[in-house]
């Protein structure tokens, strides 16, 4: 029997509405929401997933502000705009689109970002808090995996999961919080020795190493659950996942698409990330230093 297979779009659009009225409510306080989104250069594929966000700010009533500038900014620029951002009420969380040009220090730029405003879940102090079990904003495409897995009925506690990938803006995260949820986490990356035999006994299978279709079906327990993060070009410039979803689908008990998996859920919890961000802030009542 072919797996069941995990509508990603039909959850996001179920935790987007839960985020209109949210935002709806702080609406009738007569609080915006705000979020802004710096994107450098003019990437293409950059380009497609910030109008997707700002398209989603707008379904969901959030007040968005693209900020796009040139490739060649210098640093000190874009900092200077992060900076202002920082101080600006009427934005509540900020995003960098990555990647960044070579002459931009990621880490520098991450860094910047008021902590309460970091709605991507980057920055140390963010990292930080997730690692001890306090998460303020945990990362949105780990945090959108866990939110798929609890839909597809995936019982965590006790389960062998397996990690492929170690970036520290998915599979370490992602680890850290399966681990949270009580499943016994292995760790594995492009270097891993025979990493058929870590996945070959794993319950829960996540895979975000951007090789295409390297997950197979001869390396997943029947029954497994398979999440693709991965989305690729193959060599005749087909899109694809790092799961080879035709040869895995016979064998395990649920996968996510590609597209129409994770993606869309990356993307929900952005926004479930920013009401966060803009509730706090009201709940407060003052304005939070940065």
């Amino acid at each position: 029997m072919p797996a069941h297979i995990i509508d990603g779009n039909a959850l996001a659009r179920s935790i987007r509405d839960q985020v209109a009225h949210r935002v709806a409510i702080l609406k009738q306080r007569g609080a915006q929401p705000g979020l802004a989104v710096l994107l450098v250069g003019n990437d293409p594929a950059s380009a497609v997933y910030v109008r997707n966000k700002v398209k989603d700010c707008t379904e969901v009533g959030i007040h968005s502000v693209l900020d796009q500038v040139p490739a060649d900014i210098p640093q000190s620029q874009l900092l200077g705009r992060i900076a202002a951002l920082n101080q600006d009420p009427s934005i509540h969380g900020i995003l960098v689109q990555l990647p960044l040009p070579a002459h931009i220090d990621e880490h520098a730029v991450l860094e910047a970002i008021a902590p309460h405003k970091d709605v991507d879940g980057f920055h140390i102090q963010n990292a930080g808090l997730l690692l001890t079990g306090t998460p303020r904003f945990p990362p949105c495409t780990p945090y959108g995996v866990m939110k798929l897995l609890e839909w597809a009925g995936a019982r965590l506690e006790g389960a062998e999961a397996v990690v492929i990938g170690r970036s520290n803006i998915v599979g370490k995260p992602q680890a850290l919080m399966l681990l949270a949820a009580g499943a016994t986490v292995t760790l594995c990356h492009r270097r891993t020795h025979d990493l058929a035999a870590h996945t070959q006994r794993a319950d829960i299978i996540v895979v975000a190493v951007g090789v295409p279709r390297l997950l197979t079906g001869d390396m997943v327990k029947p029954g497994a659950i398979v999440i693709d993060v991965g989305i690729n070009r193959d060599a005749d410039g087909k899109l694809c996942g790092d799961v080879d979803f035709a040869s895995v689908l016979p064998v395990a008990g649920a996968i996510t698409p590609v597209p129409g998996g994770v993606g869309p859920m990356t993307r929900a919890m952005l926004m479930v990330n920013t009401i966060e961000a803009a509730e706090r802030y009201f709940e407060s009542g003052r304005r939070l230093a940065p």
